[in-house]
C-alpha cells in the first residue's frame, strides 16, 4: 500500500517530465535539411542533374556553414562549401572541387534552397550526395540529408498499360454501380407512382359501387309509382 510520502513524489516526477519536455522542445523544432521525397534519381550520362537541397530553422541563422560531400565504394570528396551570413543574404562558395557543380540555391525570400547541378555527368558519378548544414545560432547544430544518384545510358520507359487497365477497369466498375443505383431509383419511382394510381382507382371504385348500393351520399333510388 503506497505512504503518505507517495504523494509528494508524485508532482516531482511530473515536473521533471516537464522541465525534460522543454529541454527536448528545441531540439524537436530546430535545424531541418531536406533533399526531397524522391532520394533515388536516376541521369542520362553526358546530361546535367539538379541536387536539391533545402534547410529550415524555427530560430533563424547567421553564418551558416553548408556543403556537398560525394561518397561511392571508393572514393569520397568535398564537392563544395559555402555560408549564408544571414536570412537576407544568398549563399557564398568557398570551397569548389568540380567545374562542373553549380551552386543555384538562394535563401532570399526564405528560400533557404542551396541546391546544386551536375553537369556532363559520367558514370563514375554513380553514387552518394549528402548535403551538410552546420547552424551556430544553434549551438553549432548540425543536420544532413542523402540522395543517390544513379548514372545510366538511358532511361527506361516506363509500361503503364497494365495501371491503365486497372484504371479503366476500376472506373467501370464505379459507373455500373452508379448506373445500377440510377436504374433502382427509376424502377422504385416507378412503382411508387403505380401505387398511388392504384389506390386513387380503388376509391374511385368504391365511391361508384356506393351510389348504386344506395348508401349515403349515394344518388336515390328511383321508386316505382304507386298504385291508386
Amino acid at each position: 500500500m503506497p505512504g503518505a510520502g507517495d504523494g509528494g513524489k508524485a508532482p516531482a516526477r511530473w515536473l521533471g517530465t516537464g522541465l525534460l519536455g522543454l529541454f527536448l522542445l528545441p531540439v524537436t523544432l530546430s535545424l531541418e535539411v531536406s533533399v526531397g521525397k524522391t532520394t533515388n534519381i536516376y541521369a542520362v550520362n553526358g546530361t546535367e542533374i539538379l541536387l536539391p537541397c533545402t534547410f529550415s530553422s524555427c530560430f533563424g541563422f547567421e553564418d551558416l556553414h553548408f556543403r556537398w560531400t560525394y561518397n561511392s565504394s571508393d572514393a569520397f570528396k568535398i564537392l563544395i562549401e559555402g555560408t549564408v551570413k544571414n536570412e537576407k543574404s544568398d549563399p557564398k562558395v568557398t570551397l569548389k572541387d568540380d567545374d562542373r557543380i553549380t551552386l543555384v540555391g538562394s535563401t532570399k525570400e526564405k528560400m533557404n534552397n542551396i541546391s546544386i547541378v551536375l553537369r556532363d555527368l559520367e558514370f563514375s558519378d554513380t553514387g552518394k550526395y549528402t548535403c551538410h548544414v552546420k547552424n551556430p545560432k544553434e549551438n553549432n547544430l548540425q543536420h544532413h540529408a542523402t540522395i543517390f544518384l544513379q548514372v545510366v545510358d538511358r532511361l527506361e520507359e516506363v509500361d503503364n498499360t497494365v495501371t491503365l487497365i486497372i484504371l479503366a477497369v476500376v472506373g467501370g466498375v464505379i459507373g455500373l454501380l452508379i448506373l445500377i443505383l440510377l436504374i433502382k431509383k427509376l424502377v422504385i419511382f416507378i412503382l411508387k407512382k403505380t401505387r398511388e394510381k392504384k389506390k386513387e382507382c380503388l376509391v374511385s371504385s368504391s365511391g361508384n359501387d356506393n351510389t348504386e348500393n344506395g348508401l349515403p351520399g349515394s344518388k336515390a333510388e328511383e321508386k316505382p309509382p304507386s298504385k291508386v
